[in-house]
């Protein structure tokens, strides 16, 4: 399964954080609102493994359908605001939540749009696993263990950190064999963030002229 980081790090948080769509009534979106961060990450992972290979024919016809899904299902329960803040380290101190939300949306698409298509080559035949769930250090939230089964090949370990936010439990960070989403990207980042504003990084994301690229 050799591929970079970055399509690996954004198929495992859409595995863990897709939304629920599946519930039809109330009461069952209520349930899976409380569900814990563990069950969560199992639930979702299961359910959108299944939703790729079902619609892997649709998507690979149609990658502005891909796009939307994916899209959609990321954006819905990744903490973007908050892992951006946690991306921009030291740069974010003070910053206006306007600006870092302008960075968050522009970091997102320009992942979306370079990496989105890698799903299709994700295997779904993976199982996954959870192995332990224990509390961040500070009251920050929850640290979701797991790795990635896979037949012919080593466990691929993936960590989801996680914290509630309007009720419900969001990612901000995804660990893949220990290389952190947002400790990546704040590397990256650093030297650009050091000589432009927040909202100058932004709009380079969002014109091409910077890529996010963190490949391994």
């Amino acid at each position: 399964m050799k591929r970079s980081l970055l399509s690996l790090v954004i198929a495992s948080a859409l595995l863990a954080t897709a939304p629920a769509v599946v519930f039809a009534q109330s009461a069952a979106a209520a349930s899976a609102a409380t569900a814990s961060p563990s069950q969560m990450v199992l639930d979702n992972s299961q359910r959108v493994l299944t939703t790729l290979e079902k619609r892997r024919g649709e998507f690979t016809k149609n990658r502005t359908a891909l796009r939307n899904f994916v899209s959609s299902e990321f954006t819905s329960m990744f903490d973007r605001d908050y892992a951006a803040r946690q991306v921009l380290g030291r740069h974010g101190r003070g910053a206006a939540d306007a600006d870092v939300k302008l960075f968050a949306d522009a970091l997102a698409d320009n992942l979306m749009q370079r990496y989105g298509s890698s799903l299709l080559d994700f295997n779904t035949k993976l199982r996954v696993r959870i192995k332990s769930e224990s509390a961040l250090p500070r009251g920050l939230g929850v640290k979701v263990a797991s790795e990635l089964q896979r037949s012919g090949g080593e466990p691929i370990p993936v960590d989801y950190l996680m914290r509630k936010s309007g009720g419900t439990w969001k990612v901000f960070d995804v660990m893949v064999e220990g290389v952190s989403f947002v400790q990546t990207f704040r590397q990256q980042f650093d030297n650009e963030l050091t000589h432009k504003s927040i909202k100058q990084v932004a709009a380079d994301l969002r014109n091409g002229q910077l890529q996010a690229d963190a490949k391994r």
